[in-house]
């Protein structure tokens, strides 16, 4: 495992303000990335996201798990779901994102989008259930897909391209005052799972 991006500065802030985003790069050679894409796909206990907006259950065609250092209940959009144990692989990626990044996690959201056209609507992760303004690790294996944030009162966007076994941090007050969503399109016909490595308040 290295830092191949070398002209990438992990420092740079990628948001003008009122939060923190790093962007490390691509983290693994092509073929440890195809391992971990493989193996997740196969092994994570993936199930169809559920959600209750405006009265109405949606069950959506993208994938999700949920894991963690202990049982954790995490909802959101009106659901509740259980944290299952970690996987072999999951301890180790959730290691290499720990060492990057200098912080801790206990818990992990896994999304899997099967194409282009599953994609993530306009969101902050700033459910009273995480621990506030606490770092978020998302790395990214598969299709490389472009990502926006929006601010959440000025409107102003920021866009970047999440590549095959990269890395991407949110941090500070990032959920407080931006918006950021994965949005679909046709130029895109193979998967991508992402993993968001959190902190979940223990009490």
């Amino acid at each position: 495992m290295d830092l191949f991006n070398t002209k990438i500065d992990v420092n740079q802030n990628l948001l003008p303000y009122g939060g923190t985003v790093n962007y490390y790069g691509k983290l693994f050679q092509v073929l440890e990335a195809d391992h971990y894409f493989k193996v997740l796909m196969n092994t994570i206990e993936w199930k169809n996201d559920e959600a209750f907006i405006m009265g109405k259950h949606i069950v959506t065609k993208r994938k999700v798990a949920w894991y963690g250092d202990e049982a954790y209940s995490y909802t959101y959009s009106n659901k509740s779901k259980m944290a299952l144990p970690w996987t072999k692989e999951l301890l180790e990626l959730k290691k290499i994102s720990e060492e990057q990044t200098g912080t801790t996690f206990n818990s992990c959201l896994l999304n899997l989008y099967h194409d282009g056209d599953e994609g993530m609507a306009y969101h902050s992760d700033d459910e009273k259930a995480l621990a506030k303004n606490s770092a978020i690790a998302s790395l990214s294996f598969g299709a490389e897909r472009r990502f926006l944030f929006k601010h959440k009162k000025t409107k102003e966007t920021v866009t970047l391209f999440l590549e095959h076994g990269s890395l991407l941090v949110m941090k500070d007050e990032t959920q407080t005052n931006w918006l950021h969503r994965l949005p679909p399109t046709k130029k895109v016909s193979k998967p991508r799972i992402n993993l968001t490595f959190r902190t979940m308040v223990v009490r």
